[in-house]
């Protein structure tokens, strides 16, 4: 599979879905989402865990930054919808364990999971909280004996892929970093309306809807749109 390099941070550009999945499970991968503000902000620490997985373009600003380096095909992958539709793809042939969240969230999600999909195989979960001495041990030791085929993460970045890269260690599987994802499953959390979303004004939505908590976010993405335009990245 293709890919390319957007200021240091390597970006596979799949085919569609499909083929990002495919690949993910012929090589057992560690799937990152990748967007402006990842490429904007990256340290040698976060640019070194995408590189050494697969980074995938989750937003819309690594979407035209790729398409800015000629690669016209790249699509928007986001992981919200992605992980969802690795369990509709594979639900009936694959295990799954989850982690992340609060105790009620990951309870409420692994619920609905099971009522929408009735055929998964669940063979683990826990909340993201390893608070305890033991609870990472005691994780990768579940995770090495139940040996799940995927292995979902929602404690946001960098921490999910750190964690995510300790338990491949043990137990390699396709792993994929989820964010706020089951928050947004349970829905604790809302998307942008689909005309929003549709014409990749999704960020400007959430803005507009928690100004608050996000202006100075945005303000401080303004240098990657300025050098994406003159096609310094």
């Amino acid at each position: 599979m293709k890919s390319e390099k957007v200021s240091g941070v390597q970006i596979y550009i799949p085919e569609s879905r499909t083929k990002l999945m495919e690949f993910a499970f012929a090589n057992k991968k560690i799937l990152v989402a990748v967007n402006g503000e990842k490429i904007q902000h990256a340290s040698e620490q976060t640019r070194e865990i995408i590189n050494r997985n697969v980074g995938y373009s989750d937003g819309i600003g690594a979407v035209w930054a790729l398409h800015k380096k000629g690669h016209h095909e790249a699509i928007k992958i986001p992981g919200c919808e992605l992980w969802l539709d690795i369990i509709n793809a594979y639900q009936t042939e694959k295990s799954f364990y989850l982690i992340g969240g609060k105790e009620e969230v990951i309870q409420k999600a692994v619920s609905q999971l099971r009522e929408e999909f009735p055929a998964i195989n669940i063979v683990g979960f826990r909340n993201g909280y390893l608070t305890a001495k033991d609870d990472e041990e005691n994780l990768i030791n579940d995770i090495g004996a139940k040996k799940p085929d995927v292995v979902f993460v929602a404690m946001g970045s960098p921490k999910q892929e750190l964690l995510m890269e300790k338990l491949y260690l043990r137990h390699a599987a396709v792993y994929q970093g989820l964010g706020g994802s089951f928050d947004l499953y349970i829905g604790n959390t809302h998307r942008a309306p689909k005309w929003w979303l549709d014409n990749n004004l999704e960020g400007i939505y959430r803005t507009l809807m928690e100004p608050r908590k996000r202006i100075m976010r945005d303000i401080k993405l303004l240098p990657y749109f300025y050098n994406l335009v003159l096609n310094k990245l």
